[in-house]
Order: structure tokens, then C-alpha cells, then sequence
């Protein structure tokens, strides 16, 4: 009698934690929680959560209304959607006769679920992205493998590792993308297409018909320099029409109002693609929570939301303004300083070896209870077709998300590691 080897396969494939998750089970393998006192996370990707200097109070209550029980559209409550319209003609569309309605926006539970509606959504053809960007962006385009076909678009430090606005029209062409997708300002370089760039973009895509898809979370973090900016920045001051330029913009509560744990995303575009979306939605995932799209009106209330953007720009400004000088001190190269975003994206080669590789810093810092992101996690590759070393070896991403004494201990244990090392 023969018996067959057993054999036990997961039914599963491997899924890798990407970027910040991968970093936050590394350091909770040491001890580490949110909200750890002896931990300074400058990895995170969400920005302090607490009261903050001149913002307005921390909603803390919610109430529900008994119809909340109930599913919700897939788009999102009628509420809502005229909600975000507003706030996009409010701070974007005032003078133009083309103005977002209701049936402009789609809602969902947060930005990386809106990004897997859209690339879902896309028809077949050519997906431009570049390098670095958003971490998520590799594992959303995997999975539409053989249907959508990733191009990678080069850049080059001198150009702050994004396009220039003169070069857009030139490749999209060149490559023939039906689709480009960025995050606007970048994560994790800081750097933001804004102005009469933007407008070069935006005409780029109304004029070849491609699809631009501005992932825009960061919109209001905006510096000129060392000094935070009046307002945000988006593609929607630039569109003429709103139901013909082809142009999705993706942003949400989650960074600039400082809610990430509400899940709050959506997509605001021309009504035949938003009506696409919510097909998608059909199908991936049913719709938003209807008590926190009720919360998320009291957000969106223009005294509320200007208030808290603006002490955003101040105090973020005043945080990005330490650390690139402590970074600097370190003898770390900051490339670009940025004008968007709460990262800084700095090349660590110039520091002693062994720490000047992004993972090997990233594993003396948990030594010290510092977290950071090592570069090679923002080097999208999708199917690893690419292989060998990445060439962002050498890179990290800081964020100056969390709150100021907590980010002063972290930098502070890191210049006494720097330090060790010399």
C-alpha cells in the first residue's frame, strides 16, 4: 500500500506588508504601539491626531441617526457629495462657469480603496506612474496584471524626481499612456505640481484625452520655502470643464483634516467616470459607513475646515523647518526640500557605513526606538520586473507627522546614533 506525502500548500499567495505597514510590524515585534511614549514613530504616514495650536476643537462624539443602520448608497449620501462639491467650488471653481455637483464625487472608506475602485475601473491599455511614489501603487497594479500594462515614467533628482510640466504632453505621447497616476504633492519626496505647471498638465490630458488620476491627500500641506502657504493646491483650479477634462482627483479627511481613522476617501471627476466608479463599488465594496459620512459633514463645514487647514500649514511648516535643519546637521542631504506633504526625502550615502544604507539605518533606529521608511519600499515595481538593487539604497523617507516633542526625541536619538558611528 502506498500512501501519498502529504503536502501542505496555502491556498493564499504571499502578500508583502508594503512601506509604513511593514515598518510598523517590524517595530511592534520590539514593543512598539500608536501613541507609545518612548517610541517617536518618523516613518508614519498619518499626521499628529490630537489638539493642535490653532486648530479647532477634535470632534469626539457621533451621533447616528436611526436610517444609518440601514446600507447607504455606493457613492455616498447625497449630503456629502454636495458637501465636497462645495468644497472644491469654494476653494477651486469660484468665477468658473463649470462647477462640481453631487454627481461629481464619489465616496468611499478611505484613499487606497478609491485608488483600487479606479484601477479597476481603467479600460486596458498603458498605466504610467513614476519613481519614486506612493508605496500601495505596486500592489494595486499587480493585481490588474495582464489587463493594465504598468509604465514606468523616469525622473531625475534635478527635476525633484517628478515631471516637468513641460514634458507632459511629450510623454504622454511618446509612451501612449491612456493613464498616468501620481501622488500630488508626491509622497514621498514633498514635491508638488502646482500653478502654471499644473495647468500644463491639465491641458496635456484634456488635449490627448489620457487620464490623469492626482491623488491630491496631501493638498493642503503647502510651504513656500521656510513659510506655510495661504491655501492648498489642486488640478480642479485648472480643469475648464468639469464633465470633459479627464482629470480624477482622489483625496479624503484621512491627512489634511487629520481623521485617518474615520476612512473617509473620495473621487471627484466628470459624472460618466464617477458613475463608472460606483459600478466598480458594486462589486469591491458596497459603499461607505453612513454615521461617518454624517461626522464627516460637520469636517467639511467651510469656518470648521478652513480653521484646521490653516493651522495645518503653520504647524507643519514650523515642524518641516526643524527637521530639515536637524537632518542637515546629521549630514544628511535633503533632495527636495519640500514644498508639500509632512516627508522629507534625504539621501543617507554620505553618512559612515554600515548606516548609510536605508535599511540598515532603519535597523539601528529601531535599536533606539526610532522608526523611519527605507527608500527601496517607494521604488514601485510592479511583478518585480525590474529586479536587481534598487536605486534607492541609499534613501529615506522622514515625516515630521508626529507631534513636536515627540519628533524632537526621535531626531535627537538619531544624531547621537549618527554620532556612534563617526
Amino acid at each position: 500500500m502506498i500512501i501519498a506525502e502529504n503536502k501542505t500548500t496555502s491556498p493564499f499567495r504571499d502578500v508583502p506588508y508594503m512601506g509604513v505597514i511593514w515598518v510598523v510590524a517590524e517595530a511592534m515585534k520590539l514593543g512598539f504601539y500608536n501613541g507609545h511614549p518612548d517610541w517617536s514613530n518618523l516613518g508614519q504616514g498619518q499626521p499628529e491626531i490630537g489638539e493642535m495650536e490653532g486648530a479647532p476643537p477634535r470632534i469626539r462624539k457621533i451621533e447616528i441617526d436611526p436610517g444609518d443602520q440601514a446600507y447607504g448608497p455606493i457613492g455616498g449620501t447625497q449630503e456629502l457629495r454636495e458637501a465636497v462639491a462645495a468644497h472644491y467650488n469654494r476653494l477651486y471653481r469660484q468665477g468658473k462657469d463649470s462647477q462640481y455637483t453631487a454627481d461629481n464625487v464619489s465616496l468611499c472608506m478611505g484613499g487606497r480603496l478609491m485608488l483600487t475602485r479606479v484601477f479597476c475601473a481603467l479600460s486596458n491599455g498603458k498605466l504610467g506612474y513614476q519613481c519614486p511614489d506612493y508605496t500601495a501603487y505596486e500592489d494595486m497594479i499587480n493585481n490588474q496584471f495582464g489587463r493594465l500594462e504598468p509604465v514606468l515614467i523616469p525622473t531625475i533628482e534635478e527635476n525633484s524626481f517628478g515631471i516637468p510640466g513641460t514634458e507632459i504632453e511629450k510623454t504622454i505621447n511618446n509612451y501612449g499612456l491612456n493613464s498616468f497616476v501620481f501622488s500630488n504633492p508626491c509622497n514621498p519626496t514633498g514635491n508638488f505640481i502646482k500653478g502654471d505647471e499644473m495647468e500644463m498638465y491639465v491641458s496635456a490630458f484634456r488635449s490627448t484625452g489620457a487620464c490623469l488620476i492626482s491623488d491630491e491627500f496631501y493638498s493642503h500641506f503647502h510651504y513656500n520655502g521656510n513659510e506655510p502657504t495661504k491655501g492648498p493646491a489642486s488640478a480642479a483650479s485648472h480643469i475648464e470643464d468639469v464633465d470633459k477634462d479627464p482629470i480624477i482627483i482622489i483625496d479624503g479627511l484621512t491627512k489634511s483634516f487629520r481623521y485617518p481613522g474615520w476612512r473617509v476617501g473620495w473621487a471627484i471627476g466628470p459624472k460618466d467616470l464617477i458613475d463608472t466608479l460606483g459600478r466598480a463599488a458594486s462589486a469591491i465594496d458596497g459603499g461607505p459607513s453612513q454615521p461617518i459620512q454624517r461626522a464627516a459633514l460637520q469636517v467639511l463645514d467651510p469656518a470648521y475646515a478652513d480653521q484646521e487647514t490653516n493651522a495645518v500649514r503653520q504647524v507643519f511648516s514650523r515642524k518641516r523647518n526643524i527637521m530639515l535643519q536637524k537632518l542637515k546637521g546629521m549630514g544628511i542631504q535633503c533632495s527636495p526640500e519640500p514644498n508639500g506633504t509632512f516627508y522629507i526625502w534625504t539621501n543617507i550615502s554620505a553618512l559612515p557605513d554600515p548606516i548609510n544604507d536605508g535599511h540598515a539605518f532603519f535597523q539601528e533606529g529601531l535599536k533606539r526606538k526610532v522608526m523611519t521608511v527605507p527608500g527601496k519600499f517607494f521604488d514601485i515595481d510592479p511583478g518585480n520586473k525590474r529586479g536587481g538593487k534598487s536605486p534607492f539604497q541609499n534613501w529615506l523617507r522622514f515625516s515630521f507627522g508626529p507631534p513636536e516633542d515627540n519628533m524632537l526625541m526621535g531626531l535627537e536619538r538619531l544624531e547621537e546614533m549618527v554620532e556612534s558611528f563617526r
